[in-house]
């Protein structure tokens, strides 16, 4: 009877010793399944639509405005957007950036068009064709073992950082009435290649392709960037950046009926310049005649204002005082110098016209 137990335990143990292995060669198989995959750092449902903005609806939107910049990456301000050129300890910059995610299918790109914007599966670019030989980045093609994928692999230093000198960004300005907020929305970005022909001469730029923001965005905020050359810490993200508006960007475009630039409307530079300041004091005006100020407040500024006048005009009155008194205490000892002066010359003066005025005789006796 013992014996039967013994046995019966042992085969027992031996059946869940079995069943262990099996599971684990199974977890092993799974995690090892495609060698030709390597692990990619795939966001979550939860992290792609954190910055997913569909509760905003159009029927909030009464008002909007759509602008167009182009960002100089010369310009101080847009240096984070084009340093480190190279990659280092993994800090990358904004291009190379993008085109990771576009060589590991992440995010998709759409067609450049020449004064429009169309963010549809018909004007999404292909990889190959649409952006490695179109701008002729070296790549190599590698077929999948398991699947019948095709990879393209492209080196750091075949990926043309170092010629993307500028950004073009489209924005729109909103109002939103449900929230009362009137804010910038950042639509799409397209990096500018810049390339000179073989007998040198101007740059010629070659806009590449649009990103939308929102898809380029939850991959942004996890990328740190040294914002400051006086302090070292890297505060913000690249979402950081884009959304505090730390760049410098210069209007180049509104949508407009004809569909034209500033630089076809306005040829001349001071006329350009000043049309790109009057959309930014419209934008900053919008804003501020959308509230009506309480009468308190109008008081209070009015009574601020009285208040500088009056303490102006003490100043005024003190330092008018002040300068008359000066004024006084120097006409004092002028006339007092003047005075004294003329003493002086009287008596000296004086003593020379008596003697001259009354000769003196001499009297002789005579024999």
């Amino acid at each position: 009877m013992k014996l039967t137990k013994f046995i019966w335990a042992i085969a027992c143990f031996s059946c869940s010793l079995t069943v262990i292995q099996a599971q684990t060669a199974n977890r092993s198989t799974v995690r090892t399944a495609s060698p030709d995959k390597e692990e990619k750092s795939v966001l979550s449902v939860r992290a792609q639509n954190l910055y997913d903005n569909t509760g905003i609806s159009e029927a909030d939107i009464p008002w909007e405005r759509v602008i167009y910049r182009e960002l100089d990456l010369t310009k101080e301000k847009n240096l984070p957007l084009y340093f480190p050129e190279e990659v280092i300890d993994g800090q990358e910059n904004l291009f190379r950036m993008i085109m990771r995610l576009l060589l590991d299918n992440q995010i998709p790109a759409y067609e450049y068009l020449d004064g429009r914007e169309i963010f549809s599966d018909q004007y999404k670019l292909k990889l190959k064709e649409g952006i490695l030989d179109r701008f002729e980045i070296m790549y190599e093609e590698k077929e999948g073992r398991t699947t019948k994928t095709t990879r393209y692999i492209v080196e750091d230093s075949d990926i043309p950082t170092n010629l993307v000198l500028s950004y073009y960004l489209k924005e729109r300005w909103i109002f939103d009435q449900r929230n009362s907020k009137f804010y910038p929305e950042i639509i799409a970005i397209c990096p500018i290649l810049s390339r000179t022909g073989d007998f040198g001469g101007e740059p010629v730029k070659y806009p590449m392709f649009w990103i939308r923001y929102n898809d380029l965005r939850p991959y942004l905020s996890q990328q740190y960037i040294l914002a400051d050359n006086e302090n070292n810490v890297r505060h913000y993200t690249y979402d950081d950046y884009f959304q505090l508006r730390m760049f410098d960007g210069d209007i180049y475009k509104t949508m407009n009926l004809r569909n034209i630039s500033l630089q076809q409307q306005y040829p001349s530079d001071t006329a350009r310049i000043a049309a790109q300041k009057k959309i930014e004091d419209q934008l900053k005006n919008f804003d501020s005649n959308l509230w009506v100020t309480p009468p308190t407040a109008n008081k209070a500024e009015a009574k601020a204002e009285k208040d500088d006048k009056s303490d102006n005009k003490e100043t005024k009155t003190a330092v008018k005082e002040q300068t008359e008194v000066k004024n006084s205490v120097r006409s004092k000892r002028s006339s007092r110098g003047s005075k004294s002066s003329s003493v002086k010359s009287s008596k000296s003066g004086g003593s020379k016209s008596s003697s001259k005025s009354a000769p003196v005789r001499s009297v002789r006796r005579t024999r």
